[in-house]
């Protein structure tokens, strides 16, 4: 039997829920909807004014752990990612099926640490486990991505430190980078080496004899190849053989044609390994770059004098950077095939051993001074040099005593190279002039904490992550700063001149978390208010392998430990909008931020085949936002990392609520003007213009909340004639009208 007070009561929640349901479906419709989790709500997006592309935020999986590298690199297969959690061993296994709500559905767990994972079309995943001994062998474990579970499938012993896995793209071959660092005191030194190991046609683990190692044992002195010079071969030998084979690290691998190419970040150079026989080939010197040239400047210092502006992105003639990439991608162009690389930076600290040392601490502790005839000899001031990290091995001159040129770590920047060496494009100084422009109160920021100008003095926003797709008929470089976060877009159609498109940050810089996260008394909810800190590996996926069928990208931020999905629009598609046009942005996140004046770059670098460092490439942007950042009063708007590589990412994912909204592109105001309501300075002027997919989907959407709350209305009024039924009936019994029937509804 239903009693009568049950059935009021579940009436009265119906109602409600319907109630809810509908004006839920209309605060979204309108904008109103509440943030997913680790989406902040004004990221920053800013973009140049013919943007083919424009990033947008979807969602992210959360492991709040901060600053524990819970989340770093990043494989996909069908509807599930794959995210390493370093120092747990471990990999996360997300289902983005709803790419607005990734779940966690399960981990795999290894033995060491995790560095990197790869799975292969047909589901054979692979993932790079350093031994708990760094120094001694690592092994890759093999899984069944197909298998919800992920099942083990065996293991391999492959060379020290293994730090990145690759997949050649026929999927017959697993390469790992074996970096071989040294030990914590550097009383061990390994090899570096790369491993090519045969994989199986089917799922399932290679045997041990599968594995072959390339080492570099014929690059040293009695070898059968020659080193260049421009190698750089350094620091302590604790052991008598095979220097250079124990000092050149492999960090990074990317596959064109049947070469393999690796970065030997510290060595500032890239192998080339021929794969069919796990032979290393050569060695190619990047030679450095020259930070006196026109739009190769830098912002060397983080403590500015009083009264002198904050931002100086200034040319240094005598100062050069070594290019030192971390991150390598390739991409083909007119059937030629290019590599880009993130050029990082990476000093040697092990023991009492440092490379590193600042330009105002030359001449002390047994470091040579700089040489009076110097060009930088009046430029040692904490305003100028005096706070830079430079490379103490580099720059001296014959006789030792003085340095006549100066070197710092990484390039900032990315670079096009062909596959001999040869740099055809540097993004120059682009990604300081950007990020100045974008976020001028973060400048050159932390990712730990939020700080202004915290990382000037080293290698400033620290391009590292790097992936390249096609969006359309255009491809594209992706790259992740490892510092002050977000990820750059540039078009790599034309090789030698890649030009920015856009950026975008989900970060909260209000939020600085090291600061706060010991007296916090919910850190967790903290660490997820800041967004997405650290920046470490980018997956793209084309709109044939993204949950929206559009391109997106998947972003391991190793600071914040997140995994995060970004949409990829593309603005040049036929049924997208107009880059040019500037409309009010809001459709189902409030996080509208801006996409406004954004430097048209111009990365055009010439080197000779020798890449010296005379020859080292500059890249001049011209960037029309109105603010002059360097000394010549050009806003140089390259991309380090990224200018000419391809990057495929096609579409956006903007199925729903979240996607490109609070990321707009293409809206063509100038940094003086502000439009939505934002700063003066251009941050976040602009909007994404809506589309007529848009707009059917408001009005689906508006149909539908409008009939839940016509059926809401409708319950009530339902209820309303039953319970006045009833006081006839009570009347007509003799009864008196209960209190219970009186006060279950408060609308009469």
């Amino acid at each position: 039997m239903t009693h009568q007070s049950t059935s009021r009561s579940t009436t009265a929640a119906l109602t409600v829920l319907l109630l809810t349901a509908g004006l839920s479906a209309t605060g979204t419709m309108i904008g109103t909807g509440a943030a997913a989790a680790a989406e902040v709500s004004e990221p920053i997006s800013y973009s140049a004014p013919e943007a083919g592309v424009d990033l947008g935020f979807l969602g992210s999986h959360e492991t709040g752990q901060f600053d524990e590298s819970a989340a770093e690199i990043t494989a996909v297969h069908g509807d599930t990612a794959f995210t390493v959690n370093a120092q747990a061993a471990t990999v996360d296994i997300i289902d983005i099926s709803d790419p607005h709500k990734p779940e966690k559905s399960g981990e795999i767990t290894g033995s060491g640490i995790a560095n990197s994972i790869a799975v292969r079309d047909d589901g054979l995943g692979v993932i790079a486990l350093e031994n708990e001994d760094k120094t001694a062998p690592g092994s890759l474990m093999f899984f069944d991505a197909t298998d919800t579970s992920a099942t083990v499938l065996g293991t391999v012993s492959v060379g020290s430190l293994p730090d990145m896995v690759a997949l050649t793209p026929d999927g017959a071959h697993a390469l790992v980078a074996n970096e071989g660092e040294p030990d914590e005191d550097f009383a061990t030194d390994p090899e570096g080496s790369v491993s090519v190991v045969d994989l199986p046609a089917e799922v399932a683990a290679p045997e041990e004899s599968d594995v072959h190692t390339a080492d570099f044992h014929d690059f040293e002195e009695s070898g059968s190849k020659t080193l260049p010079d421009d190698v750089r071969v350094f620091g302590p030998e604790p052991h008598d053989d095979l220097p250079v084979s124990r000092n050149l690290e492999p960090e990074y691998i990317t596959v064109a044609g049947d070469k393999a190419y690796a970065t030997l970040q510290e060595a500032n150079a890239i192998a080339v390994l021929d794969i069919a026989t796990a032979e290393v080939t050569e060695v190619l010197p990047l030679g450095f770059k020259d930070h006196g040239q026109v739009g190769n400047g830098l912002d060397a210092s983080d403590r500015d004098p009083e009264d002198a502006p904050e931002k100086n992105i200034a040319e240094y003639p005598g100062l050069k950077g070594a290019y030192m990439p971390d991150t390598i991608s390739t991409f083909t162009s007119g059937g030629t095939d290019y590599l880009v690389t993130a050029n990082e930076g990476d000093s040697r600290e092990w023991g009492d051993f440092v490379d590193a040392a600042r330009v105002k601490d030359l001449g002390e502790d047994e470091l040579a001074p700089v040489c009076e005839t110097s060009p930088l000899a009046d430029k040692l001031g904490d305003e100028d040099l005096g706070r830079l990290n430079i490379i103490t091995d580099l720059g001296l001159s014959e006789s030792g005593d003085c340095y006549e040129e100066l070197y710092s770590f990484g390039a900032r920047s990315f670079s096009v190279w062909t596959t001999d060496g040869t740099l055809v494009a540097d993004s120059g100084d682009s990604f300081e002039q950007m990020t100045a422009e974008a976020i001028p109160d973060f400048f050159n920021s932390n990712h730990s904490e939020s700080n202004l100008e915290g990382r000037s003095d080293d290698k400033g926003p620290e391009p590292e992550a790097l992936t390249v797709g096609q969006v359309g008929e255009t491809t594209y470089a992706f790259v992740g700063f490892e510092r002050v976060g977000g990820i750059a877009a540039f078009d790599l159609s034309d090789p030698t001149n890649p030009t920015f498109a856009t950026y975008f940050n989900n970060r909260d810089f209000s939020v600085s978390v090291e600061d706060e996260i010991e007296d916090a008394a919910d850190p967790d909810a903290l660490l997820s208010s800041a967004g997405d800190l650290g920046p470490e590996g980018i997956t793209f996926l084309g709109a044939d392998e993204s949950p929206t069928e559009e391109a997106a990208l998947v972003v391991g931020n190793e600071v914040s430990g997140t995994t995060s999905l970004y949409s990829v629009a593309d603005l040049n598609d036929d049924g997208g909008s107009d880059p040019g046009a500037e409309t009010d942005d809001s459709a189902d996140s409030d996080d509208s931020t801006d996409s406004n004046d954004s430097a048209e770059s111009d990365s055009s670098a010439a080197s000779d085949d020798s890449t010296d460092a005379d020859s080292s490439g500059t890249s001049e942007a011209s960037s029309d936002s109105g603010a002059s950042a360097d000394s010549n009063d050009s806003t140089t708007s390259d991309s380090s990392k990224d200018t000419d590589g391809a990057a495929d990412s096609t579409g956006a994912g903007e199925d729903s609520a979240a996607d490109s909204e609070g990321s707009e592109s293409g809206a063509n105001s100038d940094a003086g003007a502000s439009s939505d309501g934002t700063d003066a300075d251009g941050d976040n002027a602009g909007s994404l213009p809506r589309t007529g997919a848009d707009m059917g989907q408001y009005l689906i959407m508006a149909g539908i909340a409008l009939g839940l709350i016509g059926f809401g209305v409708l319950a009530i009024y339902l209820a309303r004639r039953r319970r006045n039924g009833r006081r006839g009936d009570g009347r007509r019994s003799g009864a008196q009208p209960s209190n219970d029937v009186l006060g279950s509804i408060g609308w009469d």
